[in-house]
């Protein structure tokens, strides 16, 4: 059996770590893996010579720069120049070295700020961008657009995929630039070995939002790619490449903040603080072409939570300080 060489660009993330453990099981793959010290994907040539060295068969394009608020805020230049030459450059090579199956994976705040709710695949360049993240959605745009470009003037089979709000094993969990969940679920942590009588949480509690574990990313990921090219066109145009991957569900954040507290086994007040910003009301996305193509989410938030919980409390001394 001649097995397909496969490319996980960013195989540390939180996605490309999810993507590479299932690929893992199956025999038919052989993975080729590359820390950022192996291969700096900011390099033309390097990530050029790989692709010529290496003989490679399918790419799932993780690796991205990413993080919270303050850091979009605070680093622009870096957000807009780094992802853009990530996905530049693994597309292109890519190409050259007659790779014919690509996903690049991008993200939901490819939207517009006041997208209509739940957000089809339709609404994207239908209007404004949220300004706090908009050089980072940009190089998202970007490479969604690469992808249909290679495959208009090509003919190449490249498919991009549009997470919701992700978290799991191997998030980040830091006190000040983590998002949500993790955010959360470290605050009630140490609430709750603090003995603590109440936990703030930003915000009146009313936003809602979608969430989806990275195992089921993972696993739509792996999905999408598979999916035999003559059904992948008749879902998509070549105008329109890109799908939704989510749960088609969503919460308030008093309800996440419930739900984390009892996953933790926290037993104090939850106290939100309504001066502080809730952001945009509602954040969904319309899942209905993943749905037609025959993939829907399998982890519940609440069991989710605490998978993600217990690895957390495994992985603890890596979220000192």
């Amino acid at each position: 059996m001649t097995r397909k060489r496969i490319f996980v660009a960013g195989h540390r993330g939180m996605v490309g770590s999810a993507i590479a453990r299932q690929l893992e099981q199956r025999d038919d793959v052989e993975l080729v893996l590359r820390t950022r010290d192996e291969l700096n994907l900011l390099d033309s040539k390097e990530v050029n010579a790989f692709f010529e060295a290496e003989r490679i068969d399918q790419v799932y394009l993780a690796a991205a720069k990413v993080g919270g608020i303050v850091a979009n805020n605070t680093y622009p230049a870096d957000f807009i120049y780094e992802n853009m030459m990530i996905e530049s450059n693994i597309i292109h090579a890519a190409h050259t070295h007659n790779v014919d199956k690509l996903l690049f994976l991008g993200s939901s705040c490819i939207y517009p700020k006041l997208a209509k709710q739940p957000i089809p695949e339709s609404e994207l360049l239908q209007g404004t961008l949220e300004a706090t993240n908009e050089p980072y959605a940009i190089a998202k745009i970007a490479g969604i657009k690469l992808c249909e470009s290679y495959n208009r003037q090509y003919g190449r089979d490249y498919r991009s995929v549009m997470p919701t709000n992700l978290y799991g094993p191997n998030d980040n969990f830091h006190p000040n630039n983590s998002h949500v969940i993790p955010a959360l679920l470290r605050r009630f942590h140490e609430a709750t070995q603090e003995n603590a009588p109440d936990v703030v949480v930003w915000g009146s509690g009313t936003p809602m939002r979608e969430f989806l574990h990275v195992d089921d990313m993972a696993a739509a990921s792996i999905h999408v790619m598979d999916l035999d090219s003559d059904v992948w066109k008749e879902n998509t145009q070549p105008m329109l490449s890109h799908i939704n991957v989510g749960t088609g569900v969503d919460c308030t954040i008093r309800e996440l903040a419930q739900t984390i507290a009892k996953v933790v086994g926290y037993k104090g007040r939850i106290v939100f603080d309504a001066s502080k910003p809730d952001g945009t009301p509602r954040k969904l996305l319309d899942v209905s072409r993943l749905h037609q193509l025959g993939w829907y989410h399998e982890i519940t938030l609440e069991a989710g939570l605490a998978s993600t919980y217990q690895w957390f409390l495994e992985n603890q001394q890596r979220f000192r300080g």
